[in-house]
């Protein structure tokens, strides 16, 4: 039997399994950092699958190693593990429990599916040519993240390649989606107070309005990519809070701004970090007020190996067909799974996980984020015949 189809015909059958784990993390999620039940009980699942396995790794990281019969290649599969500081607003019976804290990007069931291909692997051991290193990282969502401290301790200590998978709702179920080079964003983020003078609504010639220059502020960071960035280079500065005063009579003296900058270069990067430093101080000068930037850079962007994102079209079409199989355009979000790629071949993947019909339809991060569950067998299957094709080579059914 294709080693393909004899893994996705296993892996139909443990989806109830994977449905039951999905949904009970999706009940108790924890925020990055804070993942010590969930750990705890990611730990229970593989100890009684029979897997060797390790705690405690960059935090509540798990490692599950599976060595195999015969020697070969160690290959390492990934899935994160935290949740979101939001507020679930789904009806359905396995909503988030948990006040303000929900699964809404999908880790929930990244877990899942790696705890499914880890019972897989365990009853293939006799068999399995070299060793499967599972890794359960947490902290992704939350920049400088979990991928580092893992690595740092070890998680990547003779692997030979490592693959991951994102359940994407833009993305409808049945359909795999990834591209060789830059794939996903570098994530910057940054914070800027603007330091005015307060005083009276009717008086406002006597004070410096820090609403006044962070309003400017933010239509002047606005230009820096539509006038200041090259048209055909990727690039995204946005502006998610602006905070000031607290009454309607009194003139700010204070404005504090977050945001973001996504681009997929480190010219691009580098060059507007220097306009937002030189905006920030430009603009609060014109004004007369004082600006304090902190700039915080996060994750680098994901590069797929060209000859990792070959096997993944290669593996792709045979497990859900060619006219499913894309070739993704650049996403703006960004993934530490670029640390691991910066250390080893490697490929990130996205598989379709939208639903109409299950309601599976909004965007990640809303607070009513659902996905099609049957995309865990589709993740399963991607992330093993990834992993089978490394070791043992192309393999035609």
């Amino acid at each position: 039997m294709c080693a393909n189809r004899k893994a996705a015909e296993a892996l139909q059958s443990l989806f109830p399994d994977m449905v039951g784990w999905r949904r009970y993390l999706h009940q108790y999620p924890e925020l990055s950092f804070h993942e010590k039940k969930t750990s705890r009980y990611i730990a229970e699942q593989l100890a009684e699958l029979g897997c060797e396995v390790k705690s405690g790794v960059g935090g509540y990281g798990i490692v599950a190693t599976i060595k195999g019969g015969e020697p070969g290649p160690t290959v390492a599969l990934r899935a994160d593990i935290d949740a979101l500081p939001i507020h679930d607003e789904k009806t359905t019976e396995y909503a988030s429990k948990v006040p303000g804290v929900m699964h809404a990007c999908g880790h929930d069931a990244h877990t899942a599916t790696l705890l499914g291909v880890a019972k897989y692997y365990n009853e293939q051991r006799a068999s399995l040519k070299g060793n499967r290193r599972l890794i359960f990282q947490p902290a992704e969502e939350v920049s400088p993240g979990g991928a580092l401290p893992m690595i740092k301790e070890g998680v990547l200590d003779g692997v030979d390649a490592i693959y991951g998978v994102h359940l994407w709702t833009p993305v409808p179920y049945g359909k795999v989606a990834s591209r060789p080079g830059a794939f996903m964003a570098a994530a910057d983020e940054f914070s800027i107070e603007v330091i005015g003078k307060g005083g009276h609504g009717g008086l406002p010639h006597q004070t410096v309005d820090a609403i006044i220059v962070g309003s400017a502020l933010v239509q002047a960071l606005q230009t820096i990519v539509s006038r200041n960035v090259n048209p055909l280079e990727p690039a995204v500065v946005s502006i998610g809070s602006f905070h000031a005063g607290n009454t309607a009579n009194v003139i700010a003296e204070r404005v504090e701004l977050q945001g973001t900058v996504r681009t997929f270069n480190t010219e691009t990067r580098d060059f507007i970090r220097q306009r937002i430093m030189d905006m920030v101080q430009q603009t609060c000068s014109l004004f007369g007020a004082e600006g304090r930037l902190n700039y915080r850079e996060g994750y680098p962007p994901v590069l797929n190996h060209k000859q990792e994102a070959e096997r993944f079209f290669r593996i792709g079409r045979e497990i859900v067909g060619e006219q499913q199989t894309l070739y993704s355009e650049l996403i703006m979000a960004g993934e530490d799974f670029s640390y691991y790629l910066h250390e080893k071949p490697g490929c990130f993947m996205f598989v379709g996980a939208g639903k109409e019909s299950l309601h599976a339809i909004y965007p990640h991060h809303h607070p009513k984020f659902d996905l099609d569950e049957r995309a865990m067998v589709v993740s399963g299957s991607l992330l093993i015949g990834m992993a089978e094709d490394y070791v043992n080579g192309s393999a035609p059914c």
